[in-house]
């Protein structure tokens, strides 16, 4: 028996739950916000106006649905014929989109023998992540694993928007890089949130020092992932976030990618789809090979390239696969330490040359570092400026590090900001099509719009790692404090556009159970980038990231429990 809310904000659906130990489905709730749409058309520019910012609603039996992920609103639920059918849809290159795959035509029975298959062949092909509710799931390997969470189909997606997102990875790339080596943009961008951010004045602080010892980075490695939603409303493909530091998954991105192929060359005939829409996935590889190549470029054979690594990692199977492919297809070994084990075991020679633990070491890979929970102590900051004062190549820089937090994505999102670091009229305007609205919260006219509809913002402060934007109603009520107190701390945060994907009936599989609700996806983007002095070796999209979660959340990260893994159904 399903249990249902309803409420003017939240019209009741229904969703189910699987157990695959019994054989009925268990009903229960999502909750979404429909609002009123306006008749005219996003204005895609940071001078937006704000009945351009629409928000979506019930319309001829479907609903609309407003709710979010990371910076995103849900769209509608399309209503369901079959397979083939197509609702035509405008795109940033005029193609159609086609609706989602109908999950209510899939017989329960069929559902129940995918499930399952999909569970053992994630216990055989490694696409787990250790189980929190074990105590040492995140420090031992091997104890206490459980499958990573999963959507049980692929997402469909329009393959334009695919092609459109691989095409910029380059140019990201590029852009980073040129915006990590112009010291006083970064420093001036940065300059108000330095004096209310205490997390990144450090880091600002360790990019000062860094410049006024001029040290360069003649070997530069990058590898990002840019994030997007499809915008329902504009059909324009938006992007959320691009990450440069520690860009999770490129391991368990390939597997859930593999999984959906296996399900669908079994089941595919029964459901109408082909594992051959499911585009290939070699994010792991390619960000192996990007650091063997940088370990190359650093030239020396017995160096080892360092991980860094939070203490309790519980997504350390992920990284476990990139170490295990620098090994089996380079040759190249690496370690994993914390910062605080680095402070204690490491040390610079006075050419420049890192020392942990005795061993030298080629390439500093963060996959911490990221979040002010990383430096407890003044020993994790210790030991990230000897990492940064070394001749070891960093992925990332501080630079680099800097140049992907969220004030540098407003900044460069203004007008003719693009051009202080592309020359290529073609590129800028197709970065620019991707950009969502930004704004700074100097924006007197914005703030007072985010006040009047706050659903459609949302405050980002500079951080990673999920769990820390602010939405609705909460919007207002912070930008009013910050109004009444007259102090800087606004220059912490950005403002940015609700997105309104459109929301989708799925199955998404957690610890072992299946559950039947209405999901929106973000699409990641990996690049891998790498120079030596004036000659770029590596400038290319390696994979893709897909990211699935019921629409009533607010937030999108898997690792922080949000969502579940996913790839992409090219139509």
């Amino acid at each position: 028996m399903g249990i249902s809310y309803s409420s003017p904000l939240s019209p009741s659906l229904s969703t189910t739950t699987l157990n695959i130990t019994h054989s009925s489905l268990f009903p229960c709730t999502a909750k979404a916000n429909p609002g009123t749409v306006s008749d005219s058309t996003f204005s895609h520019t940071n001078n937006i106006s704000l009945n351009n910012l629409q928000k979506p609603t019930k319309k001829f039996g479907s609903f609309f649905y407003c709710s979010h992920n990371t910076t995103c609103l849900g769209s509608k639920i399309v209503p369901l014929k079959c397979f083939d059918k197509a609702r035509e849809m405008e795109t940033q290159e005029g193609i159609a989109q086609k609706p989602t795959i109908d999950i209510h035509g899939i017989d329960e029975e069929l559902v129940q023998k995918m499930v399952y298959d999909a569970l053992v062949w994630s216990s055989l092909h490694g696409l787990v992540v250790g189980d929190r509710s074990v105590q040492r799931s995140g420090k031992v390997p091997g104890v206490g694993m459980v499958h990573a969470p999963f959507s049980l189909l692929p997402m469909t997606f329009p393959e334009s928007h695919w092609k459109l997102a691989c095409e910029v990875a380059p140019i990201f790339n590029e852009l980073i890089d040129r915006v990590s080596l112009d010291g006083k943009f970064l420093q001036d961008a940065l300059s108000r949130t330095k004096k209310v951010d205490a997390f990144t004045s450090r880091l600002i602080d360790m990019h000062s020092k860094m410049l006024e010892i001029n040290k360069s980075e003649e070997i530069r490695l990058g590898l990002h992932r840019s994030d997007y939603m499809l915008d329902e409303q504009t059909k324009l493909l938006l992007q959320i976030e691009l990450n440069t530091i520690s860009s999770s998954f490129p391991g368990l991105s390939c597997l859930v990618s593999d999984l959906h192929r296996s399900l669908l060359k079994y089941y595919g005939e029964h459901i109408g789809l082909d594992s051959s829409r499911i585009p290939g996935n070699t994010s792991v590889d390619k960000f192996a090979e990007a650091l063997a190549k940088a370990w190359t470029e650093y030239n020396n054979p017995r160096a080892l390239v360092l991980v860094v690594v939070q203490p309790e990692e519980h997504n350390m199977y992920d990284q476990h696969w990139l170490c295990a492919a620098l090994k089996e297809r380079h040759n190249v070994t690496t370690i994993r330490k914390t910062l605080a084990e680095i402070d204690k075991d490491g040390e610079i020679l006075p050419d420049g040359t890192l020392l942990v633990g005795g061993k030298e070491i080629s390439v500093v890979y963060f996959r911490a570092g990221y979040a002010p929970t990383d430096y407890p102590s003044e020993a994790e900051w210790r030991a990230r400026v000897l990492m940064e004062q070394s001749s070891a190549v960093k992925c990332p820089s501080i630079s680099y590090h800097l140049a992907g937090t969220k004030k540098i994505q407003q900044e460069l999102a203004k007008p003719n900001m693009l051009e202080r670091f592309l020359e290529n009229k073609e590129d800028i305007a197709k970065l620019r099509k991707c950009f969502a609205g930004l704004w700074s919260l100097d924006d007197s006219d914005i703030i007072k719009k985010a006040i009047e509809r706050p659903d459609l913002f949302v405050m980002k402060p500079q951080r990673e790692g999920g769990g820390n934007n602010i939405y609705g109603d909460d919007v207002r009520t912070n930008l009013l404090r910050l109004q009444k107190e007259g102090s800087e701390e606004d220059a912490a945060y950005i403002l940015m556009q609700r997105i309104f994907p459109m929301v989708s009936p799925t199955f998404l599989v957690r610890e072992g159970i299946c559950h039947k609700d209405h999901a929106i996806s973000e699409l990641g983007v990996y690049g891998a980038y790498l120079r030596n002095k004036e000659k770029v070796i590596i400038n290319e999209q390696c994979g893709y990231l897909m990211r699935t979660k019921v629409s009533s959340s607010n937030e999108g990260g898997v690792a922080a429990g949000f969502a579940v893994l996913d790839s992409i159904y090219l139509n």
